[in-house]
């Protein structure tokens, strides 16, 4: 009650279709209410659409507050870091004291402070999401098509990093598809405002679309391993959604777990930061307590998680382990120690390869 800002930051979840419950937002600050004196400072940081923070300034009018809106720039294993030293700081209010106040409470943290409507800021936050989900759909279709004609998409990628109208920092790394909601709710914000005003997105649309199409490149490649091999057996190093966090949920390797049991593919694991597996998936997959031991008598295995310790791990490690030492490392992540290492076959997202006699994917015709 005696504060003089406060700062509701609680995430907006999502389902499993990346649809956002936003009622859940507004209700916890309903439950806030009460306990606000006139002149605080309302700044929501937390996922919503266009229109939200407009919608609560409206209806608390008469309290004597000032709202504001403040895109968060967290990313999950780096949170502090992005907290405490942020490029710059986005923020939107019509309130000339929300200006002030927010600016002492910033500044020490950044100096590049970016004033604008509430609106604007709203419609940053689903701006830049939806252009890093375009960014990396775009990466991983040049990829595919890397693959079939010979190119190198690692190659592809330093060739527009290099120029200038694109930039070192461009999201254009071949690699998996997204998952977890956080790129996909902003999309979906976006999908939502165009049906509502009737206004055709095909752009927006095609993302996500894309971006499923690109979640069977990996079970492609396990499958193609996989094939003519009695009760095999695959290794996924990693279960969390990002190293640096412990979170399973929505992760895109569980996912391939499940996927893979369901196919009748045995499954063995690790992953540093989980110690016990939740009960839904103690039938899907065997957890272990080392890398190494995940790799015993493998037929594939799978880098599904970036975590630093596995790149500890020598070509010999998976050669000698493995019963075919066959690595499907989508991100390019030990690239360095596995992409021409001898006795390892080594798949990544984008890089042609020679693949198992009988397992070549298909060629294209030149147009």
């Amino acid at each position: 009650a005696e504060a003089a800002v406060l700062v509701v930051a609680c995430d907006t979840p999502v389902d499993d279709r990346d649809e956002a419950d936003v009622p859940f937002v507004r209700a916890r600050l309903e439950a806030l209410r009460p306990h606000l004196r006139p002149g605080t400072v309302v700044l929501v940081t937390s996922q919503v659409p266009v229109g939200f923070t407009r919608a609560l300034a409206r209806d608390w009018a008469g309290l004597g507050l000032h709202v504001a809106y403040s895109p968060e720039n967290l990313r999950l294993g780096k949170a502090i870091a992005c907290f405490n030293a942020p490029e710059r700081i986005v923020l939107g209010t019509d309130s000339a004291t929300a200006r002030t106040v927010l600016a002492e409470l910033l500044s020490p943290f950044c100096t590049r402070l970016e004033w604008m409507s509430l609106e604007s800021a709203e419609m940053t936050k689903h701006a830049i999401n939806a252009f890093l989900g375009l960014s990396v759909t775009f990466a991983n279709e040049l990829a595919r098509i890397c693959e079939v004609v010979g190119a190198d998409a690692r190659e592809v990628e330093r060739g527009l990093k290099s120029e200038g109208r694109i930039g070192e920092k461009a999201y254009l790394s071949p690699g998996s598809a997204f998952a977890g909601g956080t790129l996909a709710r902003d999309v979906r914000f976006l999908q939502a405002f165009g049906a509502l005003h009737r206004l055709a997105t095909p752009l927006v649309d095609g993302v996500l679309a894309s971006n499923d199409l690109h979640k069977a490149w990996l079970r492609d490649k396990v499958a193609l391993l996989t094939a003519g091999i009695a009760r095999p057996v695959v290794a996924v190093l990693g279960l969390t959604y990002k190293p640096g966090t412990d979170t399973l949920r929505r992760s895109a390797a569980v996912e391939l777990c499940r996927w893979m049991h369901g196919q009748g593919i045995a499954v063995q694991a690790h992953d540093p930061a989980v110690q016990e597996l939740p009960a839904d998936l103690a039938g899907v997959l065997r957890l272990h307590a080392s890398a190494t031991g995940a790799l015993a008598a493998a037929d594939v295995a799978v880098v599904a998680t970036e975590w630093p310790e596995y790149r500890r791990l020598t070509a010999s490690d998976f050669s000698v382990a493995m019963r075919h030492a066959r690595v499907i490392d989508p991100n390019w992540f030990l690239a360095a120690g596995l992409e021409a290492a001898p006795g390892v076959l080594y798949l990544a997202t984008g890089r042609p390869a020679t693949l198992p006699v009988g397992a070549r994917p298909p060629t294209v015709a030149a147009p």
